[in-house]
């Protein structure tokens, strides 16, 4: 998978079957969504169609927070975990706080903003603040 998030082309030619790996890392995420889906309608004792909103803001700040890179290749399970936790420490104090929602997913975008910066000044991809800002212009 790291290979294959890192460069799919120079995956395929150190002979990968990117089609195998790829259909399998889709059946792993359905079969763990389908998980997460039963365990929060037993826990709500009903099927609400807006259950699960916000979780994508917190799984995307989580693994952000835990070192994975949006230009893939680098990232590992321990740091998702650890990203996690804070997100979740994150959310229960901001519950305790009575902080309401919508507060609540301004401040985890921020987080996710400020995690996205740190990143690319970390691994130093080359891109300028006026190509996040703008795309990339012609010179």
């Amino acid at each position: 998978m790291y290979a294959i998030g890192g460069n799919p082309t120079a995956a395929r030619y150190t002979g990968i079957n990117i089609k195998s790996i790829t259909i399998k890392v889709y059946i792993i995420s359905a079969v763990l969504a389908s998980l997460a889906g039963i365990i929060l309608a037993s826990r709500m004792f009903s099927g609400q169609p807006t259950a699960g909103q916000g979780y994508e803001s917190d799984a995307i700040a989580a693994a952000v927070l835990g070192g994975t890179s949006f230009t893939g290749g680098i990232g590992t399970i321990g740091g998702t975990l650890v990203g996690a936790l804070v997100i979740g420490v994150l959310s229960n104090g901001l519950n305790l706080l009575h902080i309401p929602s919508y507060v609540q997913m301004v401040i985890k975008g921020i987080v996710i903003i400020m995690a996205v910066g740190f990143d690319i000044i970390k691994h130093g991809k080359g891109l300028q603040i006026s190509q996040l800002l703008f795309g990339r212009q012609k010179s």
